[in-house]
């Protein structure tokens, strides 16, 4: 009998096959308030699950006894109880490859359309505005040769460093857990304290996961060490900023402006000042979302679930040590 588990995100017609070669799947389209319930029932037979979105805690791995894997359709885990998925012994998997470039692609439009202001102006042209030469009032910041300083060099912060240097010539600063040898010799970049990153970057871009030690990492006191002609990029975690301080520097000049992808609640509230500050660039989360890279990403997920089930993983598992009982 095939293993059973629930798939709770749309995937394309061969990859549903494909899991369906190897699973008897019970299909939702996303998790819902309205079919919640029938969710939890199906977990009682459930030995693995597949999707995104939705929060899969302690209570619902206790209606899931059978549960021997999770894969997720993202970089992203933290919806997920690792820990007490860790203790059930049930792996985690994801998806952290394959959305490198693309994302890394994403920041670096943040950057160059809150630079050039470049949804402010094409929306004052198109509501009729444009009757002649451009004056000062909507100049934008050059990019080019800017200090551009990243928080979180993992394989999307490598793979922004390679734009920003090699593509305009930018100085790169860095700050992580440790230095990166490759990153500073392929690309000039330095490591530095988070202070010296705030004070001596143009352009800070964020790519941290979201943990208890980065929640709220960027707050009011970060931001006045900034400077003021200073724009923030955000293509982590929304909670990794303190969303409240960050509109108040933004209204009072603190910084010059911010691009972001991300927010603390998402969808982020149409009443949010986000949204109407002139000085940003707020888009619907869509770091990833392009139709190959949605694609890959699902594909993943599927030949993670599969291996994760058949027991021969060997890369992209959250919780490794699982698999070493």
């Amino acid at each position: 009998m095939k293993p059973s588990v629930i798939l709770y995100k749309i995937l394309p017609d061969d990859l549903l096959a494909r899991l369906e070669q190897h699973f008897t799947v019970t299909q939702f389209n996303r998790l819902t308030a309205e079919n919640r319930p029938a969710f939890l029932q199906a977990l009682e037979h459930a030995e693995g699950l597949i999707g995104s979105g939705g929060q899969i805690d302690k209570a619902v791995l206790d209606l899931a006894p059978k549960l021997r894997a999770v894969s997720t359709i993202s970089v992203g885990y933290d919806n997920f109880d690792v820990n007490a998925m860790t203790e059930r012994g049930i792996v985690m998997m994801h998806t952290p490859t394959v959305l490198t470039e693309t994302v890394a692609d994403t920041v670096m439009a943040l950057i160059l359309s809150t630079a050039r202001r470049v949804v402010e102006v094409a929306n004052w042209a198109k509501s009729g505005q444009w009757k002649g030469s451009v004056g000062s009032d909507l100049f934008g910041l050059d990019v080019h040769h800017k200090t551009i300083g990243i928080l979180g060099m993992g394989r999307i912060g490598l793979a922004l460093a390679q734009r920003a240097n090699l593509g305009f010539n930018m100085p790169v600063l860095y700050n992580d857990r440790q230095a990166n040898p490759a990153v500073e010799s392929r690309f000039n970049a330095r490591f530095c304290d988070l202070d010296t990153l705030l004070s001596e970057s143009d352009f800070l871009c964020i790519s941290l996961p979201l943990t208890p030690q980065t929640h709220h990492l960027i707050g009011k006191d970060q931001l006045k060490k900034m400077k003021p002609n200073a724009i923030l990029i955000n293509t982590g975690r929304g909670p990794v900023i303190d969303e409240a301080a960050l509109i108040e520097a933004l209204k009072a000049g603190t910084i010059h402006g911010a691009g972001l992808d991300v927010y603390e609640k998402e969808p982020l509230a149409p009443d949010s000042e986000l949204f109407r500050l002139p000085n940003v660039v707020a888009l619907p989360h869509i770091g990833s979302a392009t139709h190959e890279t949605r694609y890959n990403m699902s594909a993943c997920a599927v030949d993670n679930l599969i291996t994760a089930l058949t027991g021969t993983v060997e890369v992209n598992c959250v919780n490794a040590q699982v698999l070493a009982k």
